[in-house]
């Protein structure tokens, strides 16, 4: 698969997109789990850690979000939302390979949460991620 995906540091002007594609993307999982879906929390959601959203973009479309935080020995993926138009593509699993391997290179760890009600658990561990925790809503993965 040979998709063209490029980023760009996202900007005040890029929080209605985000807003829209988080309540497309996540807020189903939230109601699922019994956790708040207004629009206020997921607007918080959206904003935590901001100056590390980076949009997504497939052929010059936005279609996603990536928040990483890297560290010396450990990237923590903070939120990757694809928009649910562009699921079922192996977007997600090209962009998670992507950190793997870079990862990897530094001899670094993977690290993310998911909720237990989100299939995409699923695609992580597909690429080798581990439970290594969990609370009441969500599981933590490393690899």
């Amino acid at each position: 698969m040979n998709q063209n995906l490029t980023y760009k540091k996202a900007t005040e002007n890029d929080i209605d997109f985000l807003l829209d594609l988080r309540m497309k993307t996540m807020n189903p999982h939230y109601a699922e789990s019994n956790l708040p879906t207004d629009k206020e929390t997921t607007l918080k959601r959206v904003l935590f850690e901001f100056e590390k959203a980076h949009i997504i973009f497939l052929d010059s479309q936005p279609i996603g979000l990536l928040k990483i935080n890297t560290s010396p020995h450990k990237t923590d993926v903070l939120q990757l939302q694809i928009d649910p138009a562009q699921q079922g593509k192996g977007l997600g699993g090209m962009i998670l390979k992507n950190i793997l391997q870079e990862a990897s290179t530094e001899g670094k760890t993977v690290a993310l949460n998911v909720l237990k009600t989100n299939k995409a658990q699923h695609l992580y561990t597909s690429l080798g991620f581990k439970i290594v925790g969990e609370d009441e809503h969500s599981y933590f993965m490393e690899v």
